[in-house]
């Protein structure tokens, strides 16, 4: 069915690339929309732009000078036809000038009004909007006087630990943990610098530091026809560095009445902006119970890299809906079309070295993905494929679902056993290792529990480990008939290659 034959929006092109850029394809085939990929230099023969309608350059690889160059971007969709632009998550999804050169070239943008993205993009007007919705904040001073002995003073006013964050941030940037007093003063120059660096931007606010906290996350929708709903929450608490490695839906040790409160207060928050399409708010979450408290963190206003899991749980195809609102029709579901159906977890695959956090590069030597029941890959990447040193180095979204938390637990577990990746250092055994922890099962976690168990989960693997990664990467890299020896002891040759790897103990 042509579910695009009563709406506006033909022919779309996506601002984006990856597994992002293929997701937003996928709901425009069922749709019968035509996408367009955009591709920098290095992307010219990437999976997205393959696998797209129509493609068009933007320019060099440098994201600076294509993904994120508007001018080149808005050509592109005029050269391509296209009547609208889906903004995927990162690059300019958070740009309100992206958003505000759409509609100056006669695009739908899908995504929230300018206006909305602006007032959220900054951290002080967010919680300033929060305080006057009604919706729970983490204490603490945004000093009008930008000085550093101002920042100081409000350090010492807030109380340590506090932490100082930037008020254009977001990933993590701009934002250090202050525990000494002596501490103050270097923290300051540090956040400043690399919000300036990262955002344009060196204002700085001050949040009490709230140790041990769990991140929550509420999925909010709005249209323009005065509906705005929640779709349920997430738990994002297992992360590094700021930066989500785990999430699962729904939020696992949730009381009823928290998660009902919770819930609410999204939607109260994304009122009281005039939200339009889909978003996030983010929560921290301290305590347990009936007695827990949360507070207000952030206003995402773009699809988040976890939709997937609400996906799973729900059963809804939330850039449908996007799509559907975007062309000015009511949201597809309503409140109460609103229902979780067992738990959904995703693992965020990447090629780095996980001890060091460090991306790597190179070309996938052989690339095999899990398939199964309640499984799903969201990947931007096929066997032979490269994975630059330009761009995020995410491989893909493993996302399973189960009837309970622990059958898709499980499922993932086995998942990741199967998933096949050679050529490039990945994070496969680190993602295992974490799931094996009795406090991930028991979701006993807070937001620094990685980094407090990261020397057990990013143990490097035993030399047995390694001599079969070697040889088993020798052998794909020359796929040639002569032995792959690694000593004059060790003759390889004669073993099929797929059950060694099926052999390691990853």
């Amino acid at each position: 069915m042509d579910e695009a034959a009563d709406f506006m929006i033909r022919r779309i092109l996506i601002a984006n690339r990856g597994e992002i850029a293929r997701r937003i394809m996928r709901t425009c085939r069922a749709m019968g929309i035509e996408s367009v990929a955009i591709y920098s230099d290095a992307d010219a023969h990437a999976l997205h732009t393959r696998e797209a309608d129509f493609a068009e350059p933007v320019g060099p690889a440098p994201a600076s000078q294509s993904y994120l160059n508007i001018t080149q971007v808005i050509d592109a969709a005029r050269r391509a036809g296209a009547d609208a632009v889906h903004p995927g998550y990162g690059f300019l999804s958070e740009r309100g000038e992206f958003a505000d050169a759409c509609v100056e070239a006669g695009l739908t943008f899908v995504g929230p009004p300018a206006s909305v993205i602006r007032g959220m993009g900054s951290k002080t007007a967010a919680r300033a909007t929060m305080i006057a919705a009604g919706v729970p904040v983490v204490p603490g001073e945004t000093p009008a006087d930008q000085s550093p002995a101002a920042i100081a003073k409000a350090v010492r006013a807030v109380g340590l630990p506090a932490l100082l964050k930037a008020a254009a941030g977001g990933g993590g940037k701009g934002m250090r943990v202050i525990r000494e007093s002596s501490e103050v003063d270097d923290a300051i120059v540090a956040a400043r610098t690399e919000s300036e660096r990262a955002f344009g931007d060196g204002t700085l606010y001050v949040e009490r530091l709230i140790e041990h906290a769990r991140h929550i996350e509420v999925q909010i929708f709005g249209d323009t026809h005065g509906n705005v709903v929640h779709v349920l929450e997430r738990d994002c608490t297992l992360q590094r560095r700021h930066q989500k490695v785990i999430e699962e839906a729904p939020a696992p040790r949730l009381s009823p009445k928290v998660r009902a409160t919770l819930l609410d207060a999204a939607v109260a928050a994304a009122r009281a902006v005039g939200y339009v399409n889909a978003g996030t708010i983010e929560f921290i979450l301290e305590g347990d119970g009936d007695e827990a408290r949360f507070y207000f963190l952030e206003m995402n206003t773009r699809l988040q890299v976890e939709h997937p899991v609400t996906e799973a749980v729900t059963g809804l195809d939330l850039v449908r809906a996007q799509l559907l609102v975007a062309s000015g029709a009511p949201l597809p579901f309503t409140q109460a079309d609103v229902r979780a159906s067992g738990h959904a977890i995703e693992c965020r695959v990447y090629a780095e070295d996980a001890r060091r956090l460090l991306p790597q590069s190179g070309r996938l030597l052989m690339y095999r993905e899990p398939v199964g029941d309640g499984i799903r890959v969201d990947a931007g990447v096929a066997e032979g494929d490269t994975v630059t040193v330009h761009y995020d180095p995410l491989i893909a979204k493993l996302i399973t679902h189960g009837a309970t938390r622990d059958e898709a637990i499980d499922r993932m577990t086995s998942s990741l056993l199967s998933y096949d990746i050679l050529g490039l250092r990945h994070n496969i055994s680190f993602l295992l290792a974490l799931l094996r922890r009795e406090e991930v099962r028991d979701s006993r976690v807070h937001t620094r529990f990685i980094e407090e168990q990261l020397d057990a989960l990013a143990a490097p693997p035993d030399a047995g480990l390694v001599r079969a990664a070697a040889a088993i990467a020798a052998w794909a890299a020359t796929r040639q008939t002569s032995p792959v020896t690694l000593s004059g002891e060790d003759d390889l040759s004669a073993l099929d290659p797929w059950a060694l790897i099926k052999s390691v103990a990853w």
